[in-house]
């Protein structure tokens, strides 16, 4: 167990609400689709959330749907603009930071790479600039994404000290932002006692999702239409994962770099590594559960380049945390096409979420005592 510093073999992490009750919590993001459902679950906890972000971009869209704004300090604020998120962070004083806000899309990248640059990068050098002048924080999760690796369409998992890169703006900026995370925290917050960790999540799905160019909202508002689902990359594979899987690991993530700083660094947070599926077979299982709507598979001609397969190991997470997720896909999907069944025949958003929040847990606790 000598791989990562505070790793203790055979401790399984699990949500604290004592520990989270009451804590200060700085959350970027909060109007998109992870951070609404995070927001929703800090303040389950009893955090007291601050929220940062661009208004939402859909319509609809899970932030006004589910009232996330509501028992939370929301802020318009975009984290390109420095002296302004500066202001809302002192305001804020945290003592948690989880940093979410990004440009989330690769084909948007494609056609605004320098918005995306500017947002995923000097973005979080702006969250990380302001922190570097802040008493009081002691954690900060920086949460990026899978795709930060140079993906040479080898057939193994990336592991965390794998080399970065990216193809697409998209990757391209959310690499840039893991170099910008660890000069920040090497150069100036380690020594001023914040633990800082990038969090690198594969594909989420989950309720509440009505982003662009994704592949379950697109679903979901073609079978709503009475349209056939059109499948632009069915060969692409990707570590498929319900939404409160990353969730729950950023938190414990969290609770465990308040106790041990020196874990601080990179993380991997994905579906077991045999547990990937193409899109095709996704998109099968989500028409399926559904109960109803067609597909319609391309030839395979993305147009912009993609990566075709992409898996995470998640062995760092598993030992140095006691983290591992629960569900199998089969189980992700069911749960969440119920949820855009169920509200698109008049079950509330909140509601909703909260239920399958209370689910997931009661689903760990289980895990950890059996």
């Amino acid at each position: 167990m000598a791989f990562w510093p505070g790793a203790v073999e055979g401790v399984v992490m699990t949500l604290d609400a004592d520990f989270w009750c009451g804590k200060r919590v700085l959350l970027t993001g909060h109007t998109g689709f992870k951070g609404g459902w995070l927001a929703l679950w800090l303040k389950k906890l009893g955090a007291f959330v601050t929220g940062i972000a661009l208004p939402p971009n859909t319509t609809p869209n899970l932030f006004d749907l589910a009232g996330v704004a509501e028992g939370m300090s929301s802020h318009y604020c975009d984290i390109r603009d420095a002296p302004a998120l500066a202001a809302v962070v002192r305001a804020a004083c945290p003592e948690i930071v989880f940093h979410l806000a990004a440009q989330p899309l690769v084909r948007a990248s494609y056609r605004d790479p320098l918005g995306t640059f500017s947002s995923n990068v000097m973005g979080t050098a702006h969250v990380l600039d302001a922190l570097h002048k802040l008493d009081g924080v002691r954690v900060a999760v920086m949460v990026t994404t899978d795709k930060v690796y140079r993906n040479l369409e080898y057939p193994h998992p990336y592991r965390e000290d794998d080399a970065l890169g990216g193809h697409d703006p998209y990757s391209a900026s959310k690499a840039a932002s893991e170099i910008v995370i660890s000069s920040y925290r090497d150069a100036f917050l380690s020594k001023a006692g914040v633990a800082v960790a990038s969090a690198r999540a594969g594909n989420v799905i989950g309720g509440g999702d009505w982003s662009p160019d994704r592949l379950i909202p697109d679903a979901v508002r073609a079978w709503q239409s009475g349209d056939p689902l059109e499948i632009r990359c069915p060969q692409a594979t990707r570590p498929w994962q319900f939404v409160l899987e990353p969730l729950a690991g950023y938190l414990v993530l969290a609770q465990k770099l308040w106790e041990h700083p020196g874990l601080a660094g990179a993380y991997n947070f994905g579906p077991q590594t045999d547990a990937e599926v193409t899109v095709r077979e996704l998109a099968e299982l989500a028409c399926a559960a559904y109960g109803s709507g067609g597909l319609i598979f391309g030839d395979a001609s993305c147009g912009l380049h993609e990566a075709d397969w992409l898996a995470l190991d998640t062995v760092k997470v598993q030992v140095a945390l006691g983290f591992a997720p629960k569900l199998a896909l089969a189980e992700t999907v069911s749960r969440t096409m119920a949820w855009y069944r169920a509200q698109q025949e008049g079950a509330g958003a909140r509601g909703l979420c909260e239920a399958e929040i209370a689910a997931y847990e009661a689903l760990k606790l289980r895990a950890v005592t059996t």
